[in-house]
């Protein structure tokens, strides 16, 4: 093979997240945002010792396994459902294959429960951020998601699929709003208004908030109180509850506050979890599938008892607890949890959520486990990890095994990241029960893992 010149072949498998796996002239080359059967043509853009990565050009035959028409107009632009040709079912052995690939050979075959279906496999998600920009250099603006493959080109996606009516309907009317107006999204240079949507709808009460984020730069057309009016006006099927102005100067492209204004209304939504109500802020964290996270957390509390029946008594270390969503549900049975989690936005609102719920027994700290575990005098009985998609940090894992827990419940949202935790905590004595995955993002080559660790 040569670096740049065309190529052709059949996609044998995917492995985790999305790498098609294909062998030409004794190469093993991995093209991406493919699937299996799929006969395609790649440029080869790397090679290293008989293996190569290819830049997909063109799918010259469709895969047996895509039996759905893309019902997206956006599908192969926007770089997100990579899956949406495939029927619901064939994602879900796709995706459990990839986590026995990449389990099994770090842990050894363990009891397997399967792919746990979303209750809802299209229209689930209950937050968005899009982004300002345009589709080609000095185009019409654009308010959407990101080209595939490309870092700056942004697609308009009033046809996306994976979120409802609501998301659609306000995107499109914040979009036509700016672009009458001609006020000019953030560009690289660090020049400009528009930045980012944000919106969240609860699945359960359908309440929903509205976030429009910008640059600091002054701009004489900008009328804020004129933008929330027009989005009160929307014709939705939720309950708009807020309008909300939020300022970010960073100069990454992130979505964060530097300060949020109220234009209209309240600065949360409240949802409904397995029979616990939360108040969810525009940046705390909060699983974005709703009824798939009463999925999961059904399955990691159902781990939790089998490991440990009776709580009472007992102890229990919620780390990287996000809004406390696992501490609050085993708080009603165990003496007492202890949740971890370094956005302090998001520890206010665990804190706040307990209150409403009745709990008394939990306590949330903000800080980083890391260093958070250095302060915390109580033991743990039982451990619950859901660190972000890097794992849990290299240097925080050896504080946890110390502790020497009988039990860990460990909830991954990146099973490769999971796949190398393992590696450190089974050194430690520690090994797999059992496993499920979770898919909390239908169309798409996410999935969440859950195991149960023993040292017995």
């Amino acid at each position: 093979m040569k670096k740049g010149q065309l190529y052709e072949g059949v996609i044998e498998r995917l492995d985790f997240p999305n790498k098609g796996i294909c062998h030409v002239e004794e190469n093993k080359v991995t093209v991406k945002n493919t699937l299996p059967g799929q006969r395609v043509r790649f440029a080869a853009v790397k090679l290293h010792k008989g293996k190569a990565e290819g830049r997909l050009k063109e799918v010259l035959e469709r895969s047996p396994l895509e039996t759905r028409e893309p019902d997206c107009a956006h599908y192969g632009i926007c770089g997100s459902c990579v899956y949406r040709t495939l029927p619901y079912e064939e994602q879900c052995k796709i995706k459990e294959q990839q986590v026995k690939a990449l389990l099994y050979p770090v842990a050894g075959e363990f009891p397997f429960e399967g792919v746990l279906a979303s209750p809802r496999p299209t229209g689930y998600r209950n937050k968005m951020e899009f982004s300002f920009g345009d589709e080609e250099k000095d185009g019409p603006l654009t308010l959407g998601m990101h080209k595939r493959g490309s870092f700056y080109d942004v697609v308009t996606v009033t046809d996306c699929r994976i979120v409802d009516e609501d998301f659609r309907t306000i995107l499109g009317a914040v979009q036509q709003y700016f672009l009458r107006r001609r006020i000019p999204y953030y560009h690289k240079n660090h020049e400009g208004f528009l930045r980012h949507l944000l919106v969240r709808k609860a699945a359960k009460t359908g309440e929903i908030l509205v976030d429009l984020v910008t640059s600091s730069q002054p701009q004489p057309e900008w009328n804020a109180e004129e933008f929330a009016e027009m989005v009160r006006s929307l014709p939705l099927s939720g309950k708009l509850v807020g309008v909300l102005h939020t300022w970010n100067d960073s100069l990454a492209d992130v979505v964060q506050s530097d300060r949020t204004d109220i234009l209209w209304g309240q600065d949360w939504i409240t949802e409904e979890l397995l029979g616990l109500t939360f108040k969810i802020t525009p940046f705390s964290f909060f699983q974005t599938n709703s009824l798939g996270a009463e999925v999961l957390y059904s399955a990691a509390r159902r781990y939790v008892a089998d490991a440990v029946p009776n709580l009472t008594g007992l102890t229990v270390f919620d780390l990287y607890s996000g809004t406390g969503t696992i501490a609050q549900l085993l708080a009603k049975v165990a003496k007492k949890v202890i949740g971890v989690e370094i956005v302090e936005e998001a520890v206010e609102a665990a804190r706040e959520n307990a209150a409403a719920n009745g709990l008394t027994n939990c306590e949330f700290i903000a800080g980083d486990v890391l260093k958070v575990l250095d302060t915390v005098e109580e033991k743990p009985d039982l451990i619950v990890l859901d660190p972000p998609r890097d794992g849990v940090h290299p240097k925080a894992l050896p504080k946890i095994l110390n502790y020497q827990v009988p039990y860990l419940v460990y909830i991954s949202c990146k099973p490769t990241s999971l796949a190398r935790d393992l590696d450190a905590i089974q050194a430690a004595g520690y090994h797999v029960v059992k496993g499920c995955a979770v898919d909390m993002f239908p169309d798409t080559s996410g999935i969440e893992t859950v195991v149960l660790l023993s040292r017995e």
